[in-house]
């Protein structure tokens, strides 16, 4: 790999917005907020609107759409149609 084209990866604190949760990883992200960790050391601090913490697919809060009624609802509003190779 060439070297100086790569940037700089950093130990990074993201919180979810929504449930407060924390965690830290490394990131090119910066921020000029800063939090104390639990090892006793600062770090910058992210704010993100969703992590596996909040997102319905992680939390099984996602809601199951109904295929058969959307493909009734749209025969309804276009009329249904022979199928190719059908009549």
């Amino acid at each position: 790999m060439k070297s100086g084209i790569h940037p700089d990866y950093h130990p990074v604190v993201f919180e979810d917005a929504g449930t407060g949760k924390q965690f830290r990883t490394r990131s090119t992200a910066t921020s000029t907020r800063t939090v104390q960790w639990s090892d006793g050391n600062t770090y910058p601090l992210l704010m993100v609107d969703v992590t596996s913490d909040s997102h319905p697919f992680w939390t099984g809060a996602h809601r199951v759409l109904d295929s058969q009624g959307r493909v009734e609802k749209f025969e309804r509003k276009y009329g249904k149609r022979a199928r190719r190779g059908e009549g």
